[in-house]
């Protein structure tokens, strides 16, 4: 059998990548928000999965809020090194913000040792010590989704926005389901069981392409 292959330059495959998702969403009939599409779509391409044309939830003005924080310097903080390494680190450089990830921190480890609780827990509490705008990239551990919850519902910090895509089984749905219930703080969620360090990543870097398209724009 004879299988074709696209001939397709190295330069043009993401917009290549891009395309097919396109076309693959009208052939479903589904009809992506405008402002949302490039988190989405962006989502897809990095993991090949159509679901998250459904189970990505923004609440009200997320997009447009998490723009103006990149803007103004906002930095990033995840919850494992993979993710950290999947943010364009350079490009948010060019807004004044940075990408921070304590899970490998020393004094991370020994407070979690000594309060008996996941490094994820840890990380989230020296989180709080940052005297910046924030946002919140969680794509692994729910213990760090769910005491991020805690904090902001203690009103110990205030995050620009909450990307909640932690993936797994164990509290997974349950800590997504606790930031859905926030009312004054932004978030972007995956829904369910599906995310991934991946698409924490895949989220931040949307957003921050979306803000240099803006500036080039003049929009």
């Amino acid at each position: 059998m004879a299988i074709e292959l696209e001939n397709v330059l190295p330069s043009e495959i993401e917009k290549r990548s891009f395309e097919i998702i396109t076309e693959e969403l009208t052939q479903n009939g589904i009809v992506l928000d405008p402002e949302k599409a490039p988190v989405i779509k962006r989502c897809i391409h990095t993991s090949a999965d159509f679901d998250y044309a459904q189970n990505l939830v923004f609440s009200e003005n997320a997009i447009a809020r998490a723009k103006e924080a990149i803007r103004n310097g906002a930095s990033i903080v995840t919850d494992t090194q993979m993710g950290r390494s999947g943010i364009n680190k350079k490009r948010l450089a060019q807004y004044g913000g940075q990408v921070y990830c304590f899970m490998s921190d020393e004094d991370v480890a020994q407070a979690a040792k000594k309060n008996g609780t996941t490094r994820a827990v840890a990380s989230m509490k020296k989180a709080c010590e940052l005297n910046e705008k924030l946002i919140f990239a969680i794509g692994n551990a729910p213990t760090a989704l769910i005491h991020l919850y805690e904090l902001i519902k203690d009103g110990r910090i205030r995050p620009e926005l909450v990307i909640g895509v932690p993936v797994g089984f164990v509290n997974v749905v349950q800590s997504k389901e606790l930031i859905l219930t926030l009312e004054d703080t932004p978030y972007i969620v995956a829904r369910g069981r599906k995310g991934g360090s991946n698409i924490a990543a895949a989220v931040c870097n949307a957003l921050m392409y979306q803000v240099t398209r803006t500036q080039k724009s003049g929009k």
